[in-house]
């Protein structure tokens, strides 16, 4: 069978929406697939800010804005299809959306950007609200994309995705495990804006820094570290935990940045240690922003080397629209019925089928 999907994600580092149309083939149960077309469609100062106040609205405006950015949403995917030539050749959308709350403890994770709308705007069926039947179930709601790396990606035993949050999964023969590590993208896109830059390049900033001892102990034992998984972060605990006591050291944002680099490679060394390592397949698979880091990239070489761990960033699309890929897949998934959010990974009570399915086509 093959399905022609486009899968949308807007990650909490808020650098844009990541669109992707795909093209998947599955024979007897083996997956494979093509990317055909992907961008990053940048967000405005307008709606960067009003993704990033989201929080702090009334629940009437709240919804307002999910509305609202459900039809935004739409037409970006219009204009993606437009610029493309891919008219009448998607035959599915799934968006993640862009989370605001993600409370698992109390079972509600949220998720701007309502399907209905996109469906409204596109004409297509949508996928939408893709965490939400997990953390039903009692799941953590994340991280989600492991069900797109056991199938597309087996060849891998561990899966690094660094983004606003940096996450990892682990393929212990054929069982994955998976949970969030700590912020990464986010703290590190913060400190580099007051020195009036989007992000710090290739990690230069940093590694004109020091580390500073006091402060990288401080991180590093915060609470969540010690929490066993399936585990999972929300934004805040990068912008109202992590970055107040990166503040509070008053240090230049050269030796924050530095520290913090530090603290990131720290962490996934840990959570790498934590678990079983197969001596038959070391590989890790990094994806998501912090791939393009290449500070990041030196200092996660180093620690991982006396484990003889092989870090492989793949080619700049993969890098890029990795996620965008597994949320097209998971919206395929979906349509076929199948489970699309797997237990092991979660904590939920069982695997699940996730997502709500809007039909933007006439009956």
């Amino acid at each position: 069978m093959i399905y022609r999907a486009i899968g949308i994600m807007s990650g909490s580092s808020l650098d844009g929406v990541d669109i992707a149309f795909v093209e998947f083939t599955e024979t007897g149960g083996k997956w494979s697939y093509e990317i055909i077309a992907a961008d990053c469609l940048a967000y405005s100062d307008e709606w960067r800010g009003k993704l990033l106040s989201a929080v702090d609205l009334s629940a009437f405006n709240y919804q307002l804005l999910h509305i609202d950015y459900g039809h935004y949403i739409g037409n970006k995917i219009n204009e993606f299809i437009e610029t493309n030539n891919l008219q009448h050749r998607v035959n599915l959308i799934a968006s993640h959306g862009h989370t605001t709350f993600h409370l698992p403890h109390k079972k509600m994770t949220a998720q701007l950007g309502d399907g209905a709308a996109i469906a409204a705007e596109t004409k297509l069926p949508v996928v939408s609200d893709l965490r939400n039947m997990d953390v039903a179930f009692g799941g953590q709601g994340a991280p989600i994309v492991p069900i797109g790396e056991k199938l597309l990606f087996e060849e891998y035993q561990f899966f690094l995705n660094i983004g606003g949050i940096a996450n990892i999964s682990i393929n212990q023969r054929g069982n994955y495990r998976a949970f969030d590590i700590c912020a990464a993208n986010r703290i590190l896109n913060m400190l580099a804006a007051e020195k009036g830059f989007d992000y710090d390049e290739g990690g230069m900033m940093a590694s004109s820094g020091e580390v500073d001892r006091n402060l990288l102990q401080q991180l590093n034992v915060l609470d969540y570290y010690r929490q066993p998984a399936p585990k999972s972060l929300a934004n805040e605990f990068g912008t109202s935990v992590v970055y107040p006591i990166i503040k509070n050291a008053g240090l230049s944002v050269e030796d924050a940045s530095r520290t913090y680099i530090e603290h990131i490679a720290l962490q996934i060394q840990t959570a790498i240690m934590d678990n079983e390592v197969s001596e038959a397949n070391k590989k890790m698979l990094v994806t998501g922003g912090g791939a393009f880091n290449i500070f990041l990239m030196e200092r996660l070489s180093v620690l991982l080397k006396e484990e003889e761990i092989t870090i492989v960033v793949p080619h700049n699309q993969l890098v890029q629209y990795k996620e965008a890929l597994i949320m097209a897949l998971m919206g395929v998934l979906r349509w076929r019925e199948e489970a699309n959010v797997l237990s092991s990974v979660t904590g939920a009570l069982q695997n699940s089928i996730g997502g709500a399915l809007w039909l933007g086509t006439e009956a």
